[in-house]
């Protein structure tokens, strides 16, 4: 799941693209950085600026293959989650632990996912992790309805509200995680909190 695992080969179709978005990544996880320039990323790849634009034309499209590596893993861990289980409140403890386990193993992303990376980039590029947290709150809430028609939550709880609760939650915490230089795991108490946020 971390994209900051070593390639195979550089010799492999792609290979190069992906050691990019590899050492963004790994640039992205350092809790002091600044702003991620091209020319920072080039010295370090230790290739010319040019280099980097015969694979991407502009920074911001290498924010988005970094945004569309966080959409396919997350949506691909949801779908397999709701495939598996048949419960809908275990569905949404999964989802839940799954989001947070991800900032985890993946820091760099966690500065994707908060924004804090797309400062000053491209507002598509926030358009999208926007568009991003709406399906995730779609997936919960889908959980949520699903408890509700098997009697494990009332037919007066509210699966809407409760999603977008549940995403506010995430997102904190992902953020505390950031800022606090990665210290803060996610995850961090979680099973104490885990009741009021499932019934």
């Amino acid at each position: 799941m971390d994209i900051a695992s070593p390639l195979a080969s550089p010799r492999k179709p792609g290979a190069r693209k992906l050691q990019i978005l590899q050492t963004l990544a790994a640039m992205l996880e350092d809790p002091k950085a600044e702003k991620v320039t091209t020319a920072a990323l080039a010295a370090r790849l230790d290739v010319s600026e040019a280099a980097l634009y015969r694979h991407f034309a502009s920074k911001a499209q290498m924010f988005e293959g970094l945004i569309e590596f966080i959409e396919t893993t997350v949506f691909g861990l949801i779908n397999e989650i709701s495939a598996k289980e048949t419960s809908g409140l275990k569905q949404a403890r999964s989802i839940i632990a799954m989001l947070l386990d991800f900032a985890q193993t993946n820091r760099g992303m966690t500065r994707v996912l908060i924004g804090d990376a797309l400062v000053n980039e491209n507002e598509r590029l926030q358009e999208r992790m926007n568009q991003m947290f709406e399906r995730i709150e779609s997936s919960l809430k889908q959980s949520y309805r699903l408890a509700v028609t098997e009697r494990e939550l009332p037919e007066s709880f509210d699966p809407a509200s409760r999603a977008s609760l549940v995403v506010a939650f995430v997102i904190g915490r992902w953020h505390r995680f950031a800022k606090t230089g990665f210290r803060k795991a996610p995850a961090d108490g979680l099973e104490a909190q885990l009741p009021a946020l499932l019934a």
